[in-house]
Protein backbone atom coordinates (compact mmCIF):
# COMPACT_ATOMS: atom_id res chain seq x y z
CA UNK A 1 0.00 0.00 0.00
CA UNK A 2 1.44 3.57 -1.03
CA UNK A 3 1.94 5.74 1.71
CA UNK A 4 -0.95 8.60 2.11
CA UNK A 5 2.08 11.14 1.97
CA UNK A 6 2.35 10.26 -1.47
CA UNK A 7 -0.96 10.76 -2.82
CA UNK A 8 -0.63 14.41 -3.67
CA UNK A 9 1.25 13.56 -6.67
CA UNK A 10 -1.30 11.57 -8.17
CA UNK A 11 -3.81 13.79 -7.35
CA UNK A 12 -2.21 15.99 -9.82
CA UNK A 13 -2.10 13.35 -12.73
CA UNK A 14 -5.29 13.49 -12.90
CA UNK A 15 -6.28 12.53 -16.73
CA UNK A 16 -7.99 15.04 -18.76
CA UNK A 17 -11.69 14.50 -19.14
CA UNK A 18 -12.93 12.48 -22.05
CA UNK A 19 -15.16 13.99 -24.32
CA UNK A 20 -18.43 13.17 -23.31
CA UNK A 21 -21.72 11.80 -25.48
CA UNK A 22 -25.18 10.84 -25.46
CA UNK A 23 -25.40 7.09 -23.24
CA UNK A 24 -26.24 4.51 -25.33
CA UNK A 25 -29.28 2.74 -23.56
CA UNK A 26 -32.02 0.38 -24.46
CA UNK A 27 -34.10 2.56 -22.36
CA UNK A 28 -35.49 6.14 -22.47
CA UNK A 29 -34.64 5.78 -18.15
CA UNK A 30 -31.20 5.01 -19.42
CA UNK A 31 -30.52 7.99 -22.08
CA UNK A 32 -32.07 10.13 -19.59
CA UNK A 33 -30.19 9.17 -16.30
CA UNK A 34 -26.69 8.78 -17.85
CA UNK A 35 -23.73 9.95 -19.77
CA UNK A 36 -21.28 8.05 -21.68
CA UNK A 37 -17.44 8.81 -22.29
CA UNK A 38 -14.39 6.63 -23.47
CA UNK A 39 -10.91 6.63 -22.98
CA UNK A 40 -7.39 5.06 -24.51
CA UNK A 41 -7.37 3.56 -27.37
CA UNK A 42 -5.05 0.68 -26.37
CA UNK A 43 -5.49 -3.29 -27.47
CA UNK A 44 -5.38 -4.27 -23.94
CA UNK A 45 -7.72 -4.67 -20.75
CA UNK A 46 -11.29 -2.98 -21.62
CA UNK A 47 -12.03 -1.54 -18.09
CA UNK A 48 -15.85 -0.42 -17.40
CA UNK A 49 -16.59 2.06 -15.05
CA UNK A 50 -20.03 2.90 -13.58
CA UNK A 51 -19.90 6.60 -12.21
CA UNK A 52 -21.93 7.94 -9.27
CA UNK A 53 -23.65 11.04 -9.22
CA UNK A 54 -20.98 13.80 -9.82
CA UNK A 55 -19.17 11.22 -12.31
CA UNK A 56 -15.46 12.24 -13.87
CA UNK A 57 -14.57 15.52 -12.07
CA UNK A 58 -16.22 15.81 -9.22
CA UNK A 59 -12.89 16.68 -8.10
CA UNK A 60 -13.73 14.04 -5.09
CA UNK A 61 -14.64 10.52 -4.41
CA UNK A 62 -15.49 9.82 -8.83
CA UNK A 63 -12.20 11.59 -9.60
CA UNK A 64 -10.79 8.91 -7.24
CA UNK A 65 -11.84 5.64 -9.04
CA UNK A 66 -10.84 7.41 -11.84
CA UNK A 67 -7.27 8.10 -11.27
CA UNK A 68 -6.67 4.24 -10.31
CA UNK A 69 -8.04 3.37 -13.53
CA UNK A 70 -6.55 5.69 -15.90
CA UNK A 71 -3.44 4.22 -14.20
CA UNK A 72 -4.42 0.70 -15.56
CA UNK A 73 -4.86 2.13 -18.56
CA UNK A 74 -1.54 3.36 -19.14
CA UNK A 75 0.24 0.57 -17.77
CA UNK A 76 -1.46 -2.10 -19.21
CA UNK A 77 -2.29 -0.58 -22.65
CA UNK A 78 -6.16 -0.64 -21.93
CA UNK A 79 -8.86 1.58 -22.35
CA UNK A 80 -12.16 2.58 -20.63
CA UNK A 81 -15.96 3.15 -21.24
CA UNK A 82 -17.33 5.60 -18.57
CA UNK A 83 -21.60 6.21 -17.96
CA UNK A 84 -22.36 8.19 -15.05
CA UNK A 85 -25.57 8.22 -12.87
CA UNK A 86 -27.91 11.01 -12.49
CA UNK A 87 -29.87 11.86 -9.16
CA UNK A 88 -32.96 10.72 -11.27
CA UNK A 89 -31.23 7.02 -11.67
CA UNK A 90 -33.67 4.10 -10.53
CA UNK A 91 -32.69 1.06 -9.63
CA UNK A 92 -33.31 -0.34 -12.97
CA UNK A 93 -30.93 2.44 -14.37
CA UNK A 94 -28.28 1.34 -12.55
CA UNK A 95 -28.98 -2.28 -13.67
CA UNK A 96 -29.35 -1.44 -17.19
CA UNK A 97 -25.93 0.26 -16.95
CA UNK A 98 -23.83 -2.69 -15.70
CA UNK A 99 -25.69 -4.75 -18.13
CA UNK A 100 -24.74 -2.62 -21.19
CA UNK A 101 -21.03 -2.62 -19.87
CA UNK A 102 -20.80 -6.40 -19.54
CA UNK A 103 -22.86 -6.56 -22.73
CA UNK A 104 -20.50 -4.55 -24.53
CA UNK A 105 -17.64 -7.40 -23.58
CA UNK A 106 -16.26 -4.91 -20.80
CA UNK A 107 -13.88 -7.29 -18.21
CA UNK A 108 -13.27 -6.09 -15.32
CA UNK A 109 -16.30 -3.58 -14.52
CA UNK A 110 -16.15 -0.88 -11.49
CA UNK A 111 -19.33 0.15 -10.18
CA UNK A 112 -18.65 3.66 -8.00
CA UNK A 113 -20.43 3.92 -4.94
CA UNK A 114 -22.89 2.04 -2.62
CA UNK A 115 -26.01 2.82 -4.32
CA UNK A 116 -24.78 -0.31 -6.98
CA UNK A 117 -24.93 -2.87 -4.10
CA UNK A 118 -27.93 -4.84 -5.20
CA UNK A 119 -27.48 -4.17 -9.01
CA UNK A 120 -23.69 -5.72 -9.01
CA UNK A 121 -25.35 -8.69 -6.74
CA UNK A 122 -28.33 -9.51 -9.68
CA UNK A 123 -26.14 -8.52 -12.84
CA UNK A 124 -23.32 -10.16 -11.33
CA UNK A 125 -24.68 -13.63 -11.57
CA UNK A 126 -25.61 -13.00 -14.75
CA UNK A 127 -22.19 -12.49 -16.14
CA UNK A 128 -20.55 -15.16 -14.14
CA UNK A 129 -17.30 -14.89 -16.50
CA UNK A 130 -17.09 -10.57 -16.01
CA UNK A 131 -15.47 -9.53 -12.78
CA UNK A 132 -17.38 -6.74 -10.95
CA UNK A 133 -15.70 -4.22 -8.29
CA UNK A 134 -18.33 -2.44 -6.10
CA UNK A 135 -16.99 0.42 -4.11
CA UNK A 136 -18.21 1.27 -0.43
CA UNK A 137 -20.64 -1.81 -0.16
CA UNK A 138 -19.97 -5.46 -0.02
CA UNK A 139 -21.73 -7.80 -2.21
CA UNK A 140 -22.70 -11.91 -2.54
CA UNK A 141 -21.61 -13.00 -6.15
CA UNK A 142 -18.58 -14.76 -6.16
CA UNK A 143 -17.19 -12.93 -9.11
CA UNK A 144 -17.13 -9.90 -7.18
CA UNK A 145 -14.48 -7.80 -5.68
CA UNK A 146 -16.23 -5.57 -2.67
CA UNK A 147 -13.68 -2.45 -1.95
CA UNK A 148 -14.17 -0.35 1.59
CA UNK A 149 -12.73 2.04 3.80
CA UNK A 150 -12.78 2.33 7.78
CA UNK A 151 -13.75 6.03 6.68
CA UNK A 152 -14.93 6.71 10.38
CA UNK A 153 -10.57 6.05 11.31
CA UNK A 154 -9.55 9.02 8.83
CA UNK A 155 -12.61 11.22 9.60
CA UNK A 156 -11.40 10.80 13.49
CA UNK A 157 -7.92 11.99 12.60
CA UNK A 158 -9.54 15.06 10.76
CA UNK A 159 -11.81 15.59 13.78
CA UNK A 160 -9.20 15.82 15.77
CA UNK A 161 -6.90 18.48 13.16
CA UNK A 162 -10.19 20.13 13.55
CA UNK A 163 -10.27 20.61 17.67
CA UNK A 164 -6.64 21.27 17.35
CA UNK A 165 -7.28 24.48 14.73
CA UNK A 166 -10.47 25.76 15.92
CA UNK A 167 -10.09 29.35 17.29
CA UNK A 168 -13.78 29.53 18.42
CA UNK A 169 -14.21 26.24 19.84
CA UNK A 170 -16.90 25.64 17.18
CA UNK A 171 -16.70 23.34 14.30
CA UNK A 172 -19.05 21.81 11.62
CA UNK A 173 -20.07 18.77 9.75
CA UNK A 174 -21.69 18.76 5.96
CA UNK A 175 -22.81 15.37 4.63
CA UNK A 176 -23.86 15.07 1.36
CA UNK A 177 -26.92 12.44 1.98
CA UNK A 178 -27.96 11.18 5.59
CA UNK A 179 -26.78 7.65 4.64
CA UNK A 180 -25.36 4.96 6.61
CA UNK A 181 -21.87 5.42 4.84
CA UNK A 182 -21.87 8.70 5.22
CA UNK A 183 -22.80 9.02 8.88
CA UNK A 184 -19.64 6.98 9.66
CA UNK A 185 -17.24 9.95 8.27
CA UNK A 186 -19.48 11.91 10.85
CA UNK A 187 -19.46 9.84 13.74
CA UNK A 188 -15.47 9.38 13.39
CA UNK A 189 -15.24 13.28 12.82
CA UNK A 190 -17.40 13.99 15.58
CA UNK A 191 -15.49 11.42 17.71
CA UNK A 192 -12.32 12.78 17.00
CA UNK A 193 -13.27 16.17 18.28
CA UNK A 194 -14.60 15.38 21.49
CA UNK A 195 -11.49 13.37 22.22
CA UNK A 196 -9.45 16.13 21.51
CA UNK A 197 -11.30 18.81 23.61
CA UNK A 198 -14.63 18.18 24.96
CA UNK A 199 -15.72 21.84 24.71
CA UNK A 200 -15.23 22.16 21.12
CA UNK A 201 -19.54 22.41 19.56
CA UNK A 202 -19.92 19.95 16.56
CA UNK A 203 -22.70 21.41 14.24
CA UNK A 204 -23.82 18.70 11.59
CA UNK A 205 -26.16 19.22 8.66
CA UNK A 206 -27.24 16.59 5.65
CA UNK A 207 -27.92 17.92 2.42
CA UNK A 208 -30.48 15.99 0.89
CA UNK A 209 -32.15 12.78 2.85
CA UNK A 210 -33.10 9.18 1.57
CA UNK A 211 -33.34 8.46 -1.93
CA UNK A 212 -32.37 11.99 -3.27
CA UNK A 213 -28.83 11.93 -4.20
CA UNK A 214 -28.34 15.57 -5.09
CA UNK A 215 -26.70 16.05 -2.13
CA UNK A 216 -23.70 14.56 -3.43
CA UNK A 217 -23.74 17.11 -6.70
CA UNK A 218 -24.96 20.15 -5.54
CA UNK A 219 -22.13 22.76 -4.54
CA UNK A 220 -25.02 25.10 -4.27
CA UNK A 221 -26.48 23.45 -1.42
CA UNK A 222 -22.82 22.67 0.27
CA UNK A 223 -22.00 26.62 -0.44
CA UNK A 224 -24.94 27.61 1.66
CA UNK A 225 -24.77 24.91 4.28
CA UNK A 226 -21.43 26.25 4.81
CA UNK A 227 -22.30 29.77 4.93
CA UNK A 228 -24.90 28.73 7.52
CA UNK A 229 -22.25 27.00 9.87
CA UNK A 230 -19.77 30.16 9.67
CA UNK A 231 -22.35 32.25 10.42
CA UNK A 232 -23.28 30.31 13.84
CA UNK A 233 -19.60 30.77 14.60
CA UNK A 234 -17.59 27.67 12.70
CA UNK A 235 -14.26 28.31 11.67
CA UNK A 236 -13.52 24.66 10.81
CA UNK A 237 -15.74 22.92 8.44
CA UNK A 238 -15.90 19.05 7.19
CA UNK A 239 -17.43 17.68 4.19
CA UNK A 240 -18.34 14.50 3.26
CA UNK A 241 -20.65 15.86 0.25
CA UNK A 242 -18.67 15.18 -3.13
CA UNK A 243 -19.00 17.69 -5.68
CA UNK A 244 -21.27 19.74 -3.12
CA UNK A 245 -18.45 19.88 -0.85
CA UNK A 246 -16.75 22.53 -3.51
CA UNK A 247 -19.23 24.94 -2.50
CA UNK A 248 -18.44 24.13 0.63
CA UNK A 249 -14.63 24.58 0.19
CA UNK A 250 -15.49 28.36 -1.70
CA UNK A 251 -17.62 29.52 1.09
CA UNK A 252 -15.16 29.01 3.71
CA UNK A 253 -12.51 31.18 1.35
CA UNK A 254 -14.70 33.67 1.83
CA UNK A 255 -14.37 33.69 5.31
CA UNK A 256 -11.31 35.15 7.33
CA UNK A 257 -9.23 32.67 9.66
CA UNK A 258 -11.79 30.00 8.46
CA UNK A 259 -10.45 26.44 7.64
CA UNK A 260 -12.30 23.43 5.02
CA UNK A 261 -11.33 19.61 5.38
CA UNK A 262 -12.04 18.26 2.27
CA UNK A 263 -12.55 14.42 1.45
CA UNK A 264 -11.58 11.34 -0.50
CA UNK A 265 -8.91 13.67 -2.87
CA UNK A 266 -5.92 16.07 -1.90
CA UNK A 267 -8.49 18.60 -2.21
CA UNK A 268 -5.68 21.24 -1.84
CA UNK A 269 -3.94 19.64 -5.32
CA UNK A 270 -7.37 19.51 -7.12
CA UNK A 271 -6.52 22.13 -10.31
CA UNK A 272 -10.33 23.09 -10.25
CA UNK A 273 -9.88 24.25 -6.91
CA UNK A 274 -6.47 26.06 -6.66
CA UNK A 275 -8.29 29.34 -6.33
CA UNK A 276 -9.66 28.57 -2.42
CA UNK A 277 -6.22 26.02 -1.55
CA UNK A 278 -5.36 28.73 0.87
CA UNK A 279 -8.40 27.74 3.26
CA UNK A 280 -7.71 24.24 2.94
CA UNK A 281 -6.68 22.81 5.97
CA UNK A 282 -6.23 19.02 5.05
CA UNK A 283 -8.37 16.15 3.88
CA UNK A 284 -9.30 13.06 4.77
CA UNK A 285 -8.01 10.80 1.76
CA UNK A 286 -9.60 7.41 0.76
CA UNK A 287 -7.66 5.51 -1.71
CA UNK A 288 -10.69 4.73 -3.34
CA UNK A 289 -7.66 4.69 -6.76
CA UNK A 290 -5.56 2.07 -5.04
CA UNK A 291 -8.43 -0.05 -4.74
CA UNK A 292 -9.70 -0.02 -8.25
CA UNK A 293 -5.89 -0.11 -9.63
CA UNK A 294 -5.88 -3.33 -7.11
CA UNK A 295 -8.41 -5.19 -8.62
CA UNK A 296 -8.01 -3.84 -12.14
CA UNK A 297 -4.32 -5.55 -12.14
CA UNK A 298 -5.55 -8.31 -10.54
CA UNK A 299 -7.80 -9.32 -13.40
CA UNK A 300 -4.97 -8.63 -15.91
CA UNK A 301 -3.02 -10.70 -13.78
CA UNK A 302 -5.36 -14.07 -14.11
CA UNK A 303 -5.87 -13.86 -10.13
CA UNK A 304 -8.93 -11.89 -9.77
CA UNK A 305 -9.47 -10.43 -6.30
CA UNK A 306 -12.83 -11.69 -4.53
CA UNK A 307 -14.49 -11.15 -0.96
CA UNK A 308 -14.37 -7.42 1.07
CA UNK A 309 -10.97 -6.13 0.75
CA UNK A 310 -11.11 -3.84 3.35
CA UNK A 311 -8.37 -0.44 2.91
CA UNK A 312 -8.02 0.52 6.55
CA UNK A 313 -5.47 3.37 8.67
CA UNK A 314 -3.54 0.91 9.48
CA UNK A 315 -3.19 -0.48 6.02
CA UNK A 316 -2.59 3.70 5.14
CA UNK A 317 -6.04 3.21 3.02
CA UNK A 318 -7.49 6.50 4.46
CA UNK A 319 -5.27 9.34 6.36
CA UNK A 320 -4.53 13.33 6.10
CA UNK A 321 -3.38 14.66 3.30
CA UNK A 322 -0.15 17.10 3.92
CA UNK A 323 -0.19 19.08 1.45
CA UNK A 324 0.16 22.79 2.08
CA UNK A 325 1.89 22.14 5.50
CA UNK A 326 -0.92 23.51 7.30
CA UNK A 327 -1.26 20.79 9.94
CA UNK A 328 2.55 20.21 10.66
CA UNK A 329 2.71 22.06 13.48
CA UNK A 330 0.04 19.30 14.45
CA UNK A 331 1.72 16.06 13.47
CA UNK A 332 2.55 14.93 16.60
CA UNK A 333 -0.68 14.66 18.19
CA UNK A 334 -2.65 13.41 15.10
CA UNK A 335 0.95 10.61 15.10
CA UNK A 336 -0.35 9.99 18.42
CA UNK A 337 -4.12 9.73 17.86
CA UNK A 338 -3.44 7.23 14.56
CA UNK A 339 -1.51 5.13 16.82
CA UNK A 340 -3.84 4.32 19.19
CA UNK A 341 -6.20 3.45 16.60
CA UNK A 342 -3.94 0.77 14.78
CA UNK A 343 -3.04 -0.49 18.12
CA UNK A 344 -6.67 -0.40 19.38
CA UNK A 345 -6.88 1.56 22.34
CA UNK A 346 -9.34 4.07 20.91
CA UNK A 347 -12.46 2.17 19.54
CA UNK A 348 -13.83 4.94 16.75
CA UNK A 349 -17.64 4.18 16.54
CA UNK A 350 -18.89 3.97 12.89
CA UNK A 351 -22.49 5.83 13.61
CA UNK A 352 -23.25 8.62 15.33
Amino acid sequence: MRRVAKLSAACIATAALALTATACGSTSSQNDSSSSASSGGGKGIKIGLAYDVGGRGDRSFNDSAARGADKAVKEFNGSIKELTAKPSDTEADREQRLTDLASAGYNPIVAVGFSYAASVDKVAKQFPKVNFGLIDSVATSPNVDSITFTEEQGSYLAGVAAALKTKKDHVGFIGGVDVPLIKKFEAGYVQGVHDTNAKVKVDVQYLTHGSDTSGFSSPDKGKAAAQGMLDNGADVIYSAAGSSGNGSIEAVHGAKGAWAIGVDSDQYNIPGLAAYKSSILTSMVKNVDVGVYDFIKSVHDGKPLTGNQVYSLAKNGVGLATSGGFIDDIKAQLDAAKKKIVDGTVKVKTAP
